[in-house]
């Protein structure tokens, strides 16, 4: 019979043997994989967006294109200030909206255009504000929080100078807080709001519009009851 001491010792030996094998390092066990080549990797990147733009819902959407119209209505009345005897600071406003509205009209039609949904065409005529292509979900835009109504854009047009400065802070400063309004509702919408890119640009014009109002109101204000 062979002693026990020395069958023990072969056991244990064995034993630590088989645990330092399962034990590998992760980062050992895996350093047999072949690395990813960079056309695969952008194979994966491609998919992994092109899943993520699907996350998005029928309020998206309806957001995205209401607020385009939306948009243009502003760029609309701020093309009147040039020629409406506007005085330098109401300019300045209104060149600053312009810029920044027709570049998020362009990034709200791009949003449309790459999740396969109809991108609104905007033409802008004097203060006549024409859109196009948005399918039904935007024949009800005259209704749409903030909107100046025909009658309210004819006003606009036919004032000028002062009362047009102070028309224009008013009427602005109710289209604002219409848009302010349409973020709300999208951002109270189940399920809404969850694009990355709908809730950054949402929540960006929420920041900026909401801004935007307070100064706006501090230069009516200073304006006094009855004009300059």
């Amino acid at each position: 019979m062979r002693p026990l001491v020395p069958l023990l010792a072969l056991l244990l030996a064995t034993t630590g043997a088989c645990h330092r094998a399962s034990v590998r390092p992760a980062s050992e066990a895996g350093s047999r994989r072949p690395a990813l080549s960079s056309a695969e990797m952008e194979t994966i990147f491609r998919a992994r967006r092109d899943s993520a733009r699907m996350r998005f819902t029928p309020a998206d959407v309806r957001f995205m294109t209401d607020m385009i119209g939306h948009h243009a209505q502003a760029v609309a009345m701020s093309n009147l200030a040039p020629t409406n005897g506007a005085s330098p600071e109401i300019r300045t406003l209104a060149a600053r909206i312009i810029n920044a509205q027709r570049d998020e009209i362009a990034l709200m039609q791009s949003w449309l255009r790459d999740r396969a949904q109809p991108a609104p065409e905007v033409h802008i005529s004097g203060h006549t504000v024409m859109v196009h292509g948005a399918g039904e979900s935007h024949a009800h835009h005259g209704t749409m929080p903030g909107m100046l109504t025909e009658a309210q854009l004819a006003e606009l047009a036919a004032a000028r100078g002062p009362a047009f400065d102070r028309l224009f802070l008013t009427f602005m400063i109710a289209h604002h807080k219409g848009a302010v309004t349409m973020v709300q509702t999208l951002f109270a919408t189940d399920g809404a709001g969850q694009d990355a890119e709908v809730f950054k640009f949402a929540s960006d014009v929420q920041v900026d519009q909401t801004t935007e109002v307070a100064r706006m109101q501090r230069m009516l204000d200073a304006m006094g009851p009855s004009g300059r």
